[in-house]
C-alpha cells in the first residue's frame, strides 16, 4: 500500500523533558493505524506535531504527507490538507446547535451572510453518514457523549477529511456507543478515509486496526500487523517492556469490622424535582474491603457517590451514613471530609484537579489546615507533603512544582489520589479510577488500592469496566436506574451474572 504519511525521526522537547525521541511512523493510505503506549509515552504529543498544534520549527525531524514534505504552521494548515484531529476532550460548543458547531469557523456564507438553509441541508447529509437522525437545530448539550462524538466526526467530514485522527474516542462511551463508533471507522475506511486511533482499549484496537505502532518512553519500539493473529499480550508487552500476564495484583482478602454503613439513601434530581435519581439505597463496607458498584452509564453510580460525599449532587437527600456504627454528618463536603470520607471523581480534569496549578498545590488542596498555621500556608510543609506522596505513589514528574496539566493521565490520577490520601480518609470512594489510562498505570493504581485495603481502609470502587470490578473487588453491588438490583460475592460474580441482574430487573 502507498504511504499517505511518514513521520521521520520526530524529536520534541519541553523544558526538562524529552517527550519524543526520534519517533518514526508510517501510515498507509486507506488503513486504520492504531498508536498504543502508556500514559506519558508521547502519543498525543506526536499527533499534535502532525496536526500543527506544535508547529514546524518547534520540533526536529520531518513530516512527509501525500508524497511531499509538510511543514504545518498551525491547525488550519493541516486541515487544509485534509488532516483532522478529534481530541479526547470534545471541542463542541454546548449552547450552539449541531449545524452551528459543524460549520463553526467554516460557515456557509456569502457576503458575510450565513445561508442557514444550506447549512442545515448539508448537516442532514453529514449526520446521515455518521448514523445520526437528530435535527440540525438540536442543541449539543441535549446530546449524550456518544452522539457528540459522532457530531465531531461529521464536522471532520465537512472539511473533506483524508486523514482522521481520533485520540481516545471511546474513553467516555458505554459499550453500545463504542461499537457504533468503531463500525463507523470501518465504514469510513471503505470510503477511502485513512484513520489514526489512539486508544488504551486493546480489544477495540484489535477489532478496528490494520497496523499497530507502540510508543514507549517517547520512542517508537514496534510496528505490528494487527491482522496476523496479534494478541493483547503482544501489545502490552511492548507497551510496558515486560509481561503482564496478571493484570490485577494479588492481595489477601480479609474483611474486618464494619466500617461504613449507608441506610435508606434517597436523592432527587437538582433541576427536575419530580425525578428521583437514588432510590432507597442501603450498602456497607468493612475495613479492608474493596466493594464495587457495577452498572451501565446512567445507572446512578456517580450520582450516588456525589450525594453521599457532602451531598454535592442532588436535592432533598435523606438517609443515614454511619462510620464505625455511629451516624456522621455529611451535609457538606468539609463535614464529609472531617467524618472520614474521600471521593475521587470520574472527571479528574474538570472536577478533580486545578490543571494550571502545580502538583504541590493540588496535593494539599483538600486539607489545607495540615500545611498552615493561623491561616497562613507553610510552603515548606506543602512541599514535604507533596514529595511524600510523589514518592509513595511513584508519580513520574521532574518535581512537585510541575503543572498538573503537563502530566499524563495516569500521573494526573495519582495526584488526585494523593490529594485525597492526604486527608487520611477511613473510606475512599473511587469513581471510574482508571478511565483513560493505560494498562501499566492501571496496575499501579490497583496496587495502591490494595495497599489501602491492607491498611484497613474501606474502598468503594464504581466502574463501567466489569473486568476491573471482577479483578479487584470482594463484593459487587449491581445498580440500575438509581437502585441496587443485586449483590454478588467475588465467587458469585461474573459479567454474565451482572448483566443478567441489570436486564432482568
Amino acid at each position: 500500500m502507498t504511504a499517505l504519511l511518514e513521520m521521520r525521526s520526530i524529536t520534541k522537547e519541553f523544558p526538562g523533558v524529552k517527550a519524543l525521541d526520534k519517533v518514526s511512523l508510517t501510515v498507509a493510505e486507506g488503513e486504520i493505524h492504531a498508536i498504543c503506549g502508556e500514559n506519558g509515552a508521547g502519543k498525543s504529543t506526536l499527533m499534535k506535531v502532525l496536526s500543527g498544534v506544535y508547529p514546524a520549527g518547534t520540533y526536529d525531524g520531518e513530516i512527509h504527507y501525500d508524497g511531499a514534505l509538510a511543514e504545518f504552521r498551525g491547525i488550519r494548515d493541516s486541515e487544509d490538507r485534509g488532516i483532522i484531529i478529534i481530541h479526547q476532550e470534545l471541542a463542541l460548543v454546548p449552547q450552539l446547535s449541531i449545524a452551528e458547531n459543524i460549520f463553526l469557523g467554516n460557515e456557509t456564507a456569502k457576503g458575510g451572510v450565513i445561508n442557514w438553509h444550506e447549512a442545515n441541508r448539508r448537516t442532514e447529509e453529514l449526520l446521515r453518514k455518521v448514523g445520526l437522525n437528530e435535527s440540525p437545530t438540536t442543541l449539543i448539550d441535549s446530546l449524550g457523549v456518544g452522539k457528540q462524538q459522532l457530531v465531531e466526526i461529521a464536522k471532520a467530514l465537512s472539511k473533506d477529511v483524508r486523514l482522521l485522527i481520533l485520540d481516545e474516542p471511546t474513553a467516555a462511551l458505554q459499550e453500545n456507543d463504542s461499537q457504533k463508533l468503531l463500525d463507523l471507522m470501518l465504514e469510513l475506511k471503505s470510503q477511502g478515509v485513512t484513520s489514526i486511533i489512539i486508544s488504551h482499549k486493546l480489544g477495540e484496537v484489535r477489532y478496528v486496526s490494520d497496523t499497530v505502532t507502540v510508543i514507549r518512553d517517547g520512542m517508537s519500539v514496534s510496528t505490528l500487523d494487527a491482522k496476523a493473529g496479534l494478541s493483547e499480550d503482544d501489545i502490552v508487552r511492548d507497551m510496558v517492556g515486560r509481561d503482564m500476564s496478571d493484570r490485577y495484583p494479588e492481595r489477601e482478602r480479609k474483611a474486618g469490622e464494619m466500617l461504613l454503613e449507608i441506610e435508606n439513601w434517597n436523592a432527587w434530581h437538582p433541576e427536575h424535582a419530580e425525578r428521583q435519581i437514588i432510590k432507597n439505597i442501603s450498602m456497607n463496607v468493612r475495613a479492608g474491603e474493596v466493594v464495587g458498584i457495577a452498572g451501565l452509564m446512567g445507572s446512578g453510580r456517580t450520582e450516588l457517590a456525589m450525594s453521599v460525599f457532602g451531598k454535592s449532587y442532588g436535592r432533598n437527600i435523606d438517609g443515614t451514613v454511619k462510620l464505625h456504627g455511629t451516624p456522621v454528618d455529611v451535609s457538606n463536603v468539609p463535614r464529609a471530609i472531617d467524618a472520614g470520607l474521600a471521593y475521587v471523581t470520574e472527571d479528574r480534569k474538570h472536577l478533580g484537579l486545578v490543571l494550571d496549578e502545580t502538583i504541590r498545590f493540588n496535593t494539599t488542596l483538600a486539607k489545607l489546615d495540615n500545611v498552615s498555621r493561623n491561616g497562613v500556608l507553610d510552603s515548606h510543609a506543602e512541599t514535604q507533603v507533596a514529595e511524600k506522596y510523589r514518592e509513595a505513589l511513584r508519580t513520574r514528574t521532574p518535581s512537585v512544582f510541575q503543572k498538573v496539566g503537563n502530566l499524563s493521565g495516569g500521573n494526573q490520577q495519582k495526584v488526585v489520589l494523593a490529594k485525597w490520601l492526604n486527608t487520611a480518609p477511613e473510606v475512599l470512594i473511587l469513581d471510574e479510577p482508571t478511565r483513560g489510562i493505560d494498562v501499566g498505570a492501571k496496575y499501579e493504581i490497583y496496587a495502591i488500592i490494595n495497599e489501602l485495603s491492607a491498611e484497613g481502609k474501606g474502598v468503594v470502587m464504581s466502574s463501567s469496566e466489569m473486568p476491573e470490578l471482577l479483578g479487584m473487588c470482594d463484593r459487587i453491588y449491581v445498580m440500575n436506574e438509581g437502585a441496587f438490583v443485586g449483590e454478588l460475592s467475588a465467587e458469585e460474580a461474573s459479567q454474565e451474572r451482572i448483566m443478567s441482574l441489570i436486564v432482568n430487573e
